[in-house]
């Protein structure tokens, strides 16, 4: 049984600090209902969330300002997908998901999440309850003629080495939290070096999204400024941003409010903000 339990998100939030265009999306958030019976987490997890359920979730990504949003199949609740699933298919106009699946899943249940409105599959290597890269290939070959996409959380310290078979993966890619490794690292790194390599050669996708994963000084930092300004560079056409409320499994919470304002300082020219917060999740997810 996990024995870390997280803390809860704020209710309140920083206003927004710059103009959000109408269609911006949310690309990486999580619902927890608040019926653990009907929806059990599995027993081998990393941590213990509190509820965020769907009205919740729903009146973060109002206050944020965003006209749509992407929903992200959390580790705790492994394969059981059914809770993102009901939300989805409550909100089909304003919402996607991004699910974990086995690689045994069956035709019908694709076409079925397919219909609800997920558009990608999540692997999972830092958080027990996912699925990870043992099933990443087999599953890649389930999902691409869905026009899905691969998500990856993980520590792109490990990239170099799984470039040889990450490449020849025939979906598209997106990396979660700006690759996940701590800006410490720098830019000159393997990992990073690979990380940018995957979106400027094989058209890979990065979400600008949980800051606090890998700065310690995630408001003022300026190596993490330089660092999402060195991704949106390399990829303008390929970078999405997220908020990853409710910000699981973190010591101290975060104000969502002042995540989202980041954007701007890291991305001062609108028309390329309006790409990442709108166009480029139009294109990804389908909306």
């Amino acid at each position: 049984m996990a024995s870390h339990l997280c803390l809860p998100p704020l209710i309140d939030q920083e206003p927004p600090a710059f103009d959000i265009p109408w269609g911006s999306c949310d690309t990486h958030a999580h619902v927890v209902s608040a019926n653990s019976k009907h929806f059990p987490f599995v027993p081998e997890r990393s941590y213990t969330p509190p509820p965020a359920p769907e009205t919740a979730y729903l009146q973060m990504l109002k206050a944020q300002g965003m006209t749509r949003g992407v929903l992200v199949q959390i580790s705790v609740y492994g394969t059981d997908n059914r809770y993102m699933l009901d939300v989805l298919k409550r909100n089909r106009e304003k919402l996607r998901g991004v699910a974990v699946v086995s690689p045994d899943i069956s035709d019908a249940e694709l076409v079925a999440m397919h219909e609800a409105g997920v558009r990608g599959v999540r692997i999972n290597v830092l958080f027990k309850g996912g699925v990870g890269f043992k099933d990443m290939t087999r599953i890649a070959h389930r999902i691409k003629d869905m026009g899905w996409h691969m998500q990856f959380l993980m520590d792109v310290r490990q990239l170099p080495e799984l470039l040889p078979h990450m490449e020849k993966l025939p979906v598209p890619g997106v990396f979660d939290h700006m690759g996940h490794m701590p800006v410490t690292e720098g830019q000159s790194s393997k990992g990073y070096q690979a990380l940018r390599y995957m979106l400027q050669e094989h058209g890979w996708w990065v979400k600008l999204s949980g800051a606090y994963r890998i700065s310690n000084n995630i408001y003022t930092s300026n190596d993490l400024t330089s660092w999402a300004q060195s991704l949106v560079n390399a990829a303008p056409d390929q970078t999405l941003w997220g908020s990853d409320w409710p910000h699981v499994h973190i010591a101290r919470m975060v104000d969502t409010g002042k995540l989202r304002n980041q954007l701007p300082i890291w991305v001062t020219d609108t028309a390329v903000r309006e790409k990442i917060l709108v166009t480029n999740p139009e294109k990804l997810y389908g909306f």
